[in-house]
């Protein structure tokens, strides 16, 4: 049995992330994840969903077994309560992936306000509802409040530099981000092969774990983050493609037929994403070469100078999902959809995933003279 630094720190069996993924929301397979034994992440970006995707948004509270018409903090109370009732027979690990970009910045505020009130109400709660993943925006401003805490503190980061940043905010497990990645991914294409080692050598040390995501979604891929020096793998389009994901079916199947060379980049709506070829997407990468080209030469930009027609068609595009549209939708996954082709129980999917890891680590020493 594979036991690393990351299941001592967090309390999980496997030393695996299942990625808080949106727009629909995690908040099922965040629970089949944390009674598998690996750290489930409930997505907290459907809860912004709204006013611009109403019917993700009923979906989101919906599947948490919430209330669409309470209010977002009793929305996010109730979604982390039945998380713990539900995962309490195994004593599973959980947490919450929170984007902490500007545009997000005041939904992050609630998210996290919320978490860490429900935290301190209940002390089951505080032991199992652990961990915080923080994302696509800068770290450092949420210091002060996250290091007075006992949170497990993570973020998802795409570079030496980010990862440094981190180190100086006080995250505890840095998760190094390569460009496979799926939805939201870098500016700057550095992918794991290079990306993951760099920061290991950066920043690790006996205080601050490295994770890595992006491209990983076997137990080849998870035996070669650790020889690249990670404490664990953090997988989201492989945890998508089960059956307890919360997924739309179609956006589950798709990632299943994908194939050899599946996926483009262009806009998404905080900077490059990462989707699954079709016609529709496409289209989508030829309108953001025209009218945002410094995506694909690592020139970000923001809303104050981007064309928001970019924005406005990747939401209808994931309103076409719900809707089951196949022929607007838009279908955001990484690289490894091209290695995916069925869709098992997540409890399956990592005794599966551990198997093939340790016969792979095993194996290793015979390469030794």
């Amino acid at each position: 049995m594979i036991k690393s630094r990351l299941c001592d720190l967090v309390g999980i069996k496997y030393p695996i992330i299942q990625a808080g993924m949106g727009p629909f929301g995690t908040n099922q397979l965040c629970i089949a994840s944390a009674n598998a034994g690996v750290l489930g992440l409930i997505s907290s970006s459907g809860i912004t969903t709204q006013e611009e995707q109403p019917d993700i948004y009923n979906f989101f509270c919906r599947s948490g077994g919430a209330d669409p018409n309470d209010t977002k903090e009793n929305i996010l109370r109730t979604i982390f309560k039945n998380t713990l009732e539900a995962t309490r027979e195994s004593q599973g690990i959980f947490g919450i992936n929170v984007m902490v970009s500007e545009e997000m910045r005041e939904a992050a505020e609630i998210i996290i306000g919320t978490m860490l009130k429900v935290r301190e109400e209940d002390p089951e709660m505080k032991k199992r509802f652990k961990v915080l993943v923080t994302s696509a925006g800068d770290p450092l401003p949420w210091g002060d409040v996250i290091n007075k805490t006992d949170l497990v503190w993570m973020h998802v980061m795409p570079s030496v530099k980010a990862a440094q940043r981190c180190k100086r905010a006080g995250v505890n497990v840095i998760i190094a981000s390569g460009h496979e990645g799926g939805f939201h991914t870098s500016w700057d294409p550095v992918h794991s092969i290079v990306l993951l080692p760099a920061v290991v050598e950066a920043v690790a040390d006996e205080n601050t774990l490295v994770v890595g995501a992006s491209g990983f979604s076997d137990g080849k891929g998870v035996a070669a983050a650790f020889a690249l020096g990670a404490d664990g793998v953090q997988m989201g389009t492989r945890f998508l493609a089960t059956q307890e994901s919360d997924f739309h079916p179609n956006w589950k199947q798709a990632v299943v037929d994908s194939g050899d060379r599946a996926t483009l980049i262009a806009r998404g709506f905080v900077g490059p994403a990462r989707w699954l070829k079709s016609p529709r997407s496409q289209e989508h990468a030829k309108n953001t070469l025209e009218k945002s080209p410094g995506l694909y030469i690592g020139i970000p930009d923001d809303y104050s100078t981007l064309d928001m027609s970019l924005v406005d068609f990747e939401h209808e595009s994931m309103n076409a999902v719900y809707m089951g549209d196949k022929d607007k939708s838009m279908f955001a996954a990484g690289e490894s959809a091209q290695r995916i082709n069925d869709m098992p129980k997540a409890a399956d999917l990592v005794e599966s995933i551990m198997k093939e890891a340790e016969e792979v680590i095993a194996n290793m020493p015979k390469l030794l003279a």
